[in-house]
This record gives structure tokens, sequence and C-alpha cells, in this order.
């Protein structure tokens, strides 16, 4: 077995291979995407689409033990039907959704033009909408990821000069990105059931109290005419009348509403509740048990219960993400990755993910006292996750630079818990 607690400066299939069967709790990563991001060789390679990468991570993994892995929109089906050709079971999807990606459409009126070397009349100028202090940015400097980027502050308004053109006026390549997929993975049982595996192996669920969905202040809990405050934790929204004594209970969890899969960033949040409005779920329909039999069986004779909902944005049934907005990257919003304060300094790499995502997922599904690894550390969030948890992990990346990216990170974040 690997020294735990440390990231291992190799290739993932080597390292994979030196850990013993059945020996870590969970998976947490985010992979390669197959894109050619940036023009990257590593995201490039396929070794997404590797079944055998997936099998080697299925050997280390216990018996019941869950893998999440982020993957690309366009390429996610790949990487998910590996995983399953390996002998996972795909359990689920969560969807990460975010307010700003960055657009890579190419506008094919301006193309058909340059086809036909014809020149197009400028007809105004277009400001960027967020150089409003330009004091506060320097975009070239070398430790964004598009220093190398020529980025205008203004740029030309053009009219089509051709027929064609003026045809596809409008017209472009893709979307704008604003979502990325994570697969729910988990590795089969060797037990009849999940609660002898759990007993064994420690895995096998997932933990849904530490995960819930938090009630924002704003959130009315208490909706309905004949409602009671008499909370009662550990059941879920609604409400419980026993038809003897007239008594009616809260039934809603304290903690926080039932983890769901999807996940938004704060500013997505927002959007969809300035779209949505205040909503009021109001009371719902009663339903009657008047024999405890069937579905419902665990009622008592002659009990009724009434479910209550709440009111807010429609975001509330999910959870958001934050990050911290004092810099460049969350200030202008290039795009929704992590800003470049929780990057640390002389963090390159393109494709970082927000601390409080990666926590949230190793949080969903490592199990207390567990290991969990990443085969894909990239620049260490998953690692920096887990020593702010508490969690022991494993970790590997193969390329140099981003290897020493994430042990600057971690002597930071070292630093930074012994001056506290």
């Amino acid at each position: 077995m690997l020294e735990l607690n440390k990231i291992h400066n190799m290739d993932c299939l080597d390292g994979l291979k030196l850990l013993d069967d059945n020996s870590i709790d969970s998976i947490v990563t985010d992979p390669p995407y197959e894109l050619g991001f940036m023009g990257k060789k590593w995201d490039n390679t396929g070794i997404s689409y590797n079944i055998e990468l997936w099998k080697e991570c299925l050997r280390v993994l216990k018996p019941g033990g869950h893998l999440l892995s982020f993957g690309g929109s366009r390429t996610y089906h790949r990487m998910a039907c590996a995983i399953e050709d390996a002998g996972f079971e795909i359990r689920d999807q969560i969807m990460w959704i975010y307010s700003q990606g960055f657009p890579k459409s190419m506008d094919i009126s301006k193309a058909i033009d340059k086809q036909f070397g014809a020149e197009r009349k400028v007809i105004g100028k277009r400001e960027h909408p967020t150089l409003k202090d330009k004091s506060k940015v320097d975009r070239q400097e070398s430790t964004q990821y598009h220093a190398n980027n020529s980025i205008k502050d203004e740029w030309d308004i053009t009219a089509p000069s051709t027929d064609l053109a003026k045809q596809y006026l409008g017209y472009g390549t893709s979307i704008k990105p604003s979502h990325e997929p994570i697969v729910v993975a988990r590795k089969p049982l060797s037990e009849k059931t999940v609660a002898k595996n759990v007993l064994k192996w420690g895995t096998g669920g997932i933990n849904i109290d530490d995960c819930r969905i938090e009630f924002s202040e704003n959130d009315d809990t208490r909706i309905g005419k004949d409602y009671k405050h008499n909370a009662k934790a550990g059941l879920e929204n609604g409400s419980h009348k026993d038809n003897s004594s007239g008594q009616e209970q809260l039934l809603h969890n304290p903690q926080g509403r039932f983890p769901a899969n999807i996940i938004f960033d704060e500013e997505a949040g927002k959007i969809l509740d300035e779209q949505s409005g205040t909503l009021k779920s109001g009371k719902n329909a009663t339903r009657k048990n008047p024999d405890a039999k069937g579905y419902h069986g665990n009622w008592g004779i002659g009990q009724e219960m009434t479910t209550y909902g709440d009111s807010g944005g429609a975001s509330r049934f999910f959870k958001n993400i934050s990050y911290t907005e004092d810099d460049i990257e969350c200030t202008f919003k290039y795009c929704a990755k992590a800003s470049k304060k929780e990057k640390g300094e002389g963090n390159t790499h393109p494709t970082c993910k927000p601390l409080s995502l990666i926590k949230y997922l190793i949080t969903l599904v490592t199990p207390l006292n567990g290991i969990c690894l990443d085969p894909f550390e990239g620049s260490g969030t998953h690692s920096l996750s887990c020593e702010e948890l508490g969690f022991d992990y494993i970790g590997f990346e193969m390329d140099v630079n981003y290897f020493e990216i994430i042990n600057n990170r971690l002597e930071s974040l070292h630093n930074t818990l012994i001056n506290k």
C-alpha cells in the first residue's frame, strides 16, 4: 500500500497497480475530458475511455464503494460507458450547473466573408462589459490561463459584406457551456444487502444528512392553516396527525432538504430564483391509511398524513456552491472555476474545480475514517479538500509542473493551519 496523505508523481495506471485490493473507500476525480482543451496533450490521450483504468479503480475500491467522476458534456457518454464496462454499477448522474461558461463559437458570417476575401464595414465599437475599472485588473498576468491570449478591451462591430454572409448573420458553431456531468457509480456489493455490506466494509451508502441542502433564512417552512410547530427530527417534509389526539407535528428535517442530483453555483442559483420568483408549495394532498398496510404500512391505524410545503426561489431545492468573489476570475467570471485566491499563487492549471464543490462530493461518498482516492489530482483540489475535511487520501499526478503546484498549495494550507 502506498503512503497515505501524499500525492505520488506517477502515471495513475502504474500507481493504481501498487494499491491493494479493496483498500479504498471512495474515488472522487476529475479526469481529462478528451477535448484537447487549450491544446493540452494530457486532454487528448483517451485515458478516460480506457476500460483498464476503471477496472483498476474497481479493484482497489471496497465493495459498495462509490466513484464520482466529472466528464465533459460532449464526451461524458464514452467515459460512463467505459466505467460501466469495467464492472461498475451506474447509479446516477450529478449535474453541476454554473452561470458563466466561456463560449467558443465561431462567427459563420465572418468566416464566409473571410473565405471570399471580402472586407467587412465597421459599424460600431463594443467595450468589454466588465472593464469599468481597468486599474483593478491585469488580464495578461502570467498566472492566468488566458495569459497567452489577445484579450481586447474593445472590438469592432462589423456588418457582413457578401450576400451569403448576410444569410448566415447570427449563426455560430456551438452554445455556451453551463454544466458538467458527474457520473455516480458504485462497485457491486459483496453481501446480499446494503446493510450487511456496510457492516462488513463500511461502504455501500451515501452520506445523506451531512450533504442536505440547508434552509435559507428566507425559507418559510410553516405553510398551512392548521400548522403547529412541534418539530420531530429525522423525518422528511410534511405533517403527521394522530386522529385520536388531534396533535399535529412538523415532519421537516431541521438539517435541511434531501440532497438532489443537481448542483448550482451561486450565480446560477440566483438566476433561477430571479426567473421563478417566490414560490409557495403550500399544503399538499392528505393521504390516509385506514388499515396500516401497503406502501405506508408503518402508520398507525386511523392516522393520516398531510404534507406541507414552504416558500422561496426554485433553487432552494438544490445545492448551491459558492466561492470567493474578490479577484479577477470571479469578478469577471470568464468561467465557473476556482477563484485566483483559492487556486493560489502560480497555479496555472486551466480546469481547477472549486474547493467547496469537491468537499461536498467527498463528503457525500466517503465514510467516516475512509480513504478517498483521486487518480487525476491536477492542481490538487481533491487533496486540499481531504485535508480540510480530515479524510485520508491518495492521489496521483504525472505532470511535474502540476505536481509542484499541488505541493505548493498543500504547504500553503499547512502554514495557514499552523498560524491559526
